[in-house]
């Protein structure tokens, strides 16, 4: 079967200011999503499914859904934060949704095939699209995969960031380990803190990027795993349920094996407005190269 790609676009950008997932970054207006599906539809991808929340929908759909949907079957989910297992209610005082874990489960009734997760706001690279699609045929039943990136080549050269640095065993994922406050110092030295401490870094470590890829299994104990993360924090008004750590119990637990797939690609996003310019720059450049054409969509 064709894989899918499921897209998150339900979180508004803190840092960012506004809906980034619809800014127009291309040279034709184009947002930073479209070149994934562009991508997507390249290595074989037959599937869409958006993340999105119901008061957007129909901006969303207007915008950005109705310029490939003749090209690709494109679906939509919703996350919602009253989006619940009974006998579970919202705290009083919480107002975000339930992190990825949630977005993620609420493409359940869409999905049947091998699926691949990732951020609206983020441009992964050709090559991740087509080394996943690869990655899916090598999979066993209780395998999942990612793509992970060189830490050098997500960073932003205008604020610190936050990223999951993964540590491997044989080619697969044996932990995820979220650094923070990352940036490169005066001295070009990348460097992250913790506990007030300044901790360098060689650049090459392998970042997770939320590019994830699933079998349809995966579903079949999503749902439990909500109900014990809701149980454990569910009363907590910031908790969320992310996917690392989602993925981190299921191998801590035996449940699954992770095999990273690594991409030397140049990643990049708009984390700060400052980032715009030069991804808009990156972005042209691409096709002035040929790398993607004139338009990404007639």
């Amino acid at each position: 079967m064709k894989p899918a790609l499921i897209i998150m676009a339900a979180g508004m950008g803190s840092r960012y200011g506004g809906l980034k997932q619809m800014d127009p970054v291309g040279p034709n207006g184009e947002c930073l999503l479209e070149y994934s599906i562009f991508d997507a539809i390249r290595a074989g991808f037959g599937k869409v499914v958006f993340v999105i929340r119901r008061d957007f929908e129909t901006e969303f759909k207007e915008q950005i859904g109705s310029r490939f949907e003749d090209i690709i079957v494109v679906q939509y989910a919703f996350q919602s934060l009253a989006d619940l297992p009974r006998g579970f209610s919202i705290p009083e005082g919480r107002t975000k949704p339930w992190g990825t874990g949630q977005a993620v489960l609420a493409c359940k009734h869409l999905i049947h095939e091998p699926f691949v997760v990732q951020n609206a706001d983020d441009f992964y690279g050709a090559e991740a699209y087509q080394v996943i699609a690869d990655g899916f045929k090598m999979l066993a039943a209780n395998e999942s995969c990612m793509v992970g990136y060189r830490l050098r080549n997500t960073l932003s050269p205008h604020g610190s960031v936050s990223r999951g640095v993964c540590e491997t065993v044989d080619g697969y994922l044996s932990s995820v380990t979220e650094r923070i406050s990352i940036a490169t110092n005066a001295a070009g030295t990348i460097q992250y803190v913790e506990d007030g401490q300044a901790i360098d870094m060689t650049g090459d470590e392998i970042c997770s990027m939320n590019f994830w890829g699933f079998l349809p299994g995966l579903f079949d104990t999503l749902e439990d795993k909500f109900i014990a993360f809701l149980q454990a924090k569910g009363q907590e008004l910031k908790s969320e349920w992310y996917i690392p750590n989602i993925i981190q119990d299921a191998i801590d637990n035996g449940e699954t094996r992770v095999k990273v797939l690594s991409s030397d690609s140049q990643w990049f996003g708009v984390t700060y407005p400052e980032d715009r310019p030069a991804v808009v720059a990156s972005l042209q450049a691409m096709h002035d190269k040929g790398i993607y054409p004139a338009k990404l969509w007639n």
